[in-house]
């Protein structure tokens, strides 16, 4: 993935602004881009536009809404941005937390009255650090619902997106500024596309082995639930052209992917007072420390599962999810009228399984947070039917990146900007420290859709920039 000098670059085409993948930030970075007056090539290294947000819940947080208005409830950047450093704690940035909260709302509300994008408050239960409900969702909850209406409002503002095309090599003059972006197609053909502004929206490095056990060997050899084109091109690009990275310990792992399926189990079944075994039927963990906390926890275990516990009334809030019900009917959602009933329907030992249910009851009876430090008060106790489900920890994306400011723009160590480059959702910093333990739920779309939004707004004007000629 090596930076070519800009002299070498033949091209017969140049697009102002070309964006590198075409997921929620790539695409949300190409409708900005195109409203600025740009005309927008987005590059997709797979046949079919699925990438990491697809493989998501389609869940964006944002606080002042107007759906969040409309319901009544009181939610301000400022709150948004307090339980962001609350969860990271307070080891990202303030500055940026606070410019990303604030463009939020005004981000979901574009999205749907220009876009046309149906999205729906998520009610119920509050997600892990959240202090409103400020979930926004497709009808659905489907990052598969969510992709597929970005690509229908790029077609109908017929932005182009060129598919089977990995961006491979970078030009770029001596002063970094990017200025043009050579890809490869299937058949092994390479084309070259000159560009005014590049925008790198290729999630993070999830994907590389290699990267994982130097930036994040806890997780490395967990399963992988993200994309596997994500390979850390953006960073290894940004780094050569002199960018800063930051937080590349930081990432999003999930507690409770339902195993064999793939498929996320929603972690309100946890929030709302479910608990996590193992293999022995005994509890391992304070689970409601954050699904991301719990990956980890998961992994640990024998055999690397262990089984979500709830109820009846947990479940009611979540059915329509896609996940929840695409495992439902294919009968990994096990009930039983009894906990005994239960344990032998999920191959649990059935005296352990109801003496971990004893002790939950009796904690949450009490208030008294037991030997992990959870707290069960406030939540109903479990009553038949009860449920479970086998899961396993995974990683879903990483969260350190590309250092960028509340324009997008890529930065070198000391703040400086790159003269045409700009990044968002995976492909730069998150909001979520340096590791597992600071992702707020919801974060990786967070950024996708504000940062992409960002950063086409700021490529579309840096593609209208005089520049000098590059030297050859």
């Amino acid at each position: 993935m090596p930076i070519l000098p800009a002299a070498e670059a033949v091209f017969d085409v140049e697009i102002p602004v070309v964006v590198v993948g075409a997921g929620a930030c790539g695409l949300t970075a190409a409708l900005a881009a195109h409203e600025g007056g740009a005309e927008v090539l987005v590059l997709e290294r797979d046949a079919a536009p699925t990438g990491s947000t697809s493989l998501s819940t389609g869940m964006i947080p944002a606080a002042g809404t107007k759906l969040q208005a409309r319901l009544g409830i009181d939610d301000t950047p400022e709150r948004f941005a307090a339980d962001i450093l609350a969860k990271a704690k307070q080891q990202t940035d303030p500055a940026m937390a606070l410019a990303v909260a604030r463009a939020s709302g005004p981000a979901v509300d574009w999205l749907m009255e220009r876009h046309d994008v149906v999205l729906t408050l998520v009610e119920g239960f509050l997600y892990p650090g959240h202090s409103r409900l400020r979930m926004h969702a497709t009808p659905h909850r489907s990052g598969r619902e969510l992709e597929a209406a970005l690509l229908a409002a790029a077609g109908r503002s017929a932005i182009d997106i060129v598919t089977g095309a990995t961006a491979e090599d970078l030009f770029a003059d001596a002063d970094g500024r990017v200025r043009a972006v050579r890809f490869a197609r299937p058949d092994g053909s390479r084309e070259t596309v000159g560009c005014g502004a590049l925008v790198l929206a290729c999630n993070g490095f999830g994907g590389n082995k290699e990267m994982l056990r130097r930036y994040i060997p806890e997780i490395a050899d967990a399963d992988y639930a993200g994309h596997v084109g994500n390979t850390g091109d953006a960073m290894r690009w940004g780094e050569v052209l002199g960018a800063a990275l930051a937080d590349m310990g930081g990432y999003q792992g999930h507690g409770a992917v339902a195993h064999p399926y793939g498929n996320t189990m929603t972690w309100g079944l946890i929030s709302g007072g479910g608990f996590q075994v193992n293999v022995a039927g005994e509890r391992f963990s304070n689970e409601a420390s954050g699904y991301s906390e719990q990956a980890v926890e998961v992994v640990r275990q024998p055999g690397r599962v262990a089984w979500t516990i709830f109820d009846g009334a947990r479940e009611a809030p979540v059915l329509g999810f896609t996940d929840y019900e695409e495992v439902k009917a294919l009968g990994g959602i096990k009930r039983a009228d009894t906990i005994e009933g239960l344990a032998l329907a999920l191959g649990l030992p059935e005296a352990a399984l109801a003496r971990t249910l004893a002790e939950v009851e009796a904690r949450r009876a009490s208030g008294v947070a037991d030997g992990f430090g959870r707290v069960f008060a406030g939540t109903a106790p479990l009553a038949p039917p009860y449920c479970g489900v086998k899961v396993t920890g995974a990683l879903y994306h990483t969260q350190g990146g590309l250092v960028v400011d509340p324009e997008a723009r890529v930065l070198r160590p000391g703040g400086v900007p790159l003269p045409n480059l700009f990044a968002g959702g995976g492909a730069a910093r998150g909001l979520s420290g340096p590791s597992r333990w600071g992702y707020l739920s919801g974060n990786g779309l967070l950024t996708a859709t504000v940062l992409g939004r960002a950063a086409g707004t700021s490529a579309a004007h840096a593609s209208r920039t005089p520049s000098k000629p590059p030297q050859l």
